[in-house]
């Protein structure tokens, strides 16, 4: 059987609430303490909370980078091959004049 809840699940929306429209933010061991809970578990809330707030990448975004980066990583092997060469033929052009 599970342990009952510590804390009731209206408390912990309150808090985590309290926390993220305060402007400036209060400590969380301040608020913790003006709310009566611990200040480790209003932390854990707050994070839990902003875990599930926050947008994960869409695949689709990452594909595209990818392929831009794909291209652009093509795209500076040639310039690179392009300047090998032309240093290559003015190094010989150099080396033909000082004999």
């Amino acid at each position: 059987m599970a342990a009952p809840k510590k804390y009731p699940d209206e408390l912990k929306a309150r808090a985590v609430r309290l926390y993220q429209d305060s402007d400036p933010k209060p400590t969380v061991r301040k608020l913790a303490q003006q709310l009566g809970v611990h200040h480790e578990a209003l932390r854990n809330w707050i994070r839990q909370a902003d875990a599930g707030r926050r947008p994960e990448p869409a695949a689709v975004d990452l594909a595209e980078e990818n392929k831009r980066l794909r291209k652009q990583v093509a795209e500076l092997e040639r310039v690179n091959d392009i300047l090998r060469s032309a240093s290559a033929y003015f190094a010989s052009e150099l080396d033909q004049t000082r004999r």
